[in-house]
């Protein structure tokens, strides 16, 4: 099932992929809701509420969301910290934070205007702030712990559409993590291979909302089904939610729990790296395609997607990984045909012979035929 035609596609705020780490490269992100008897919103067909949420136009809002990840992942503390115990080593706390924010609970406040967003993640790490300017195809990544901060330049419009063309659906490398790019995402993607539906009408930060359910058609994926919350009044995604074939709770489900539909104060979006903070600026690849249609030749430091819809895999490339982090990496997986595998609830990772890294939400026999073909 596609979008109607001629409805507006919004624009992706462009969003750091230090934070999509790969535990999340391959699941379709979408959350939760409570049911109300006293809500009792127009009727719509999928159609129709695909097409309201298309038409939305919103571009500024700001509020607090609640993140939950319950992936069934095993203990990653070996991954973090330096060998010798100096928590102040710089690439552990990065590899800490990483893992941090896809699993457990997180709180933050999002700003979002045009092409200037803000995500400020406080929690018991401190405070984390990422500044995305989106006319300047760059994102920051402030960590306050730290006293670190990282400069992504992203690939340009231009880019984009020399690689993928002229397309609305064209990949951008990341995006906010909140349920409207979610949505937006989905929906991009929707196809015949997922069935939608309208659930029950309910209420998210006090605004009354529709939930769209989106169920794969296939076997092929760890991923049950994604629900979104849309407002009821302006189209906007203010939940989502991904349940696990495997289990009836959502295994990650991102919330609204407070929205204003005003424009923040532009003085939210800027920033400047004081004296003390380190800087470290890094180039965003574009995504390489392989199965997904016709594309410039691949960047050899690009991921590749191998696939489409619910079986989907990202292959990435050779990391280059030493002998410990090789002993770490063994403690945390299991051997499989042609390397060695971590499945979750939702994602599942395998790190080929060869050293290359394939995730997907898929099955890990999936991964395993993927990387032997």
């Amino acid at each position: 099932m596609k979008p109607a035609p001629g409805a507006r596609v919004r624009r992706p705020l462009i969003w750091t992929s230090v934070i999509a780490v790969p535990l999340l490269a391959g699941a379709a992100i979408a959350a939760p809701m409570a049911a109300s008897g006293a809500v009792d919103l127009p009727d719509k067909t999928p159609a129709e509420l695909i097409a309201f949420a298309e038409a939305s136009d919103v571009d500024a809002l700001s509020g607090t969301i609640e993140q939950t990840s319950e992936l069934g992942l095993p203990d990653l503390d070996a991954l973090t910290g330096s060998p010798d115990g100096d928590d102040d080593d710089a690439s552990a706390a990065q590899l800490d934070d990483l893992i941090s924010l896809v699993t457990g609970s997180h709180t933050a406040k999002v700003y979002l205007d045009g092409d200037s967003a803000r995500l400020q993640v406080l929690d018991r790490l401190g405070e984390r702030n990422v500044y995305v300017d989106g006319a300047a195809d760059e994102v920051w990544y402030v960590d306050s712990e730290s006293l670190s901060a990282t400069k992504l330049i992203l690939p340009s419009e231009d880019d984009l559409a020399d690689a993928y063309g002229r397309d609305a659906t064209a990949p951008r490398p990341g995006a906010l993590p909140t349920p409207d790019e979610m949505l937006d995402q989905a929906l991009a993607r929707l196809d015949d291979s997922t069935e939608v539906t309208v659930g029950t009408d309910a209420r998210v930060a006090g605004r009354e909302v529709y939930e769209l359910i989106l169920t794969p058609r296939t076997d092929d994926t760890l991923v049950g089904d994604v629900r979104f919350a849309v407002d009821g009044e302006t189209g906007v995604a203010l939940a989502a939610s991904v349940s696990s074939r495997a289990a009836t709770a959502p295994a990650f489900e991102i919330a609204f729990t407070e929205v204003d539909f005003s424009a923040p104060d532009p003085a939210v979006f800027a920033f400047a790296p004081g004296a003390d903070i380190t800087v470290t600026e890094k180039d965003v690849p574009l995504p390489a395609k392989d199965d997904r249609g016709s594309a410039s030749a691949p960047d050899a430091a690009a991921p590749t997607v191998i696939g489409e819809g619910w079986s989907a895999v990202v292959e990435l490339p050779t990391p280059g990984i030493d002998a410990e982090q090789q002993a770490m990496i063994d403690g945390l997986t299991t051997a499989v045909d042609g390397g060695r595998a971590l499945q979750t609830s939702l994602v599942s990772v395998m790190i080929a012979d060869d050293g290359r890294i394939l995730v997907g939400a898929v099955p890990t026999q999936r991964l395993v035929d993927v990387a032997g073909r």
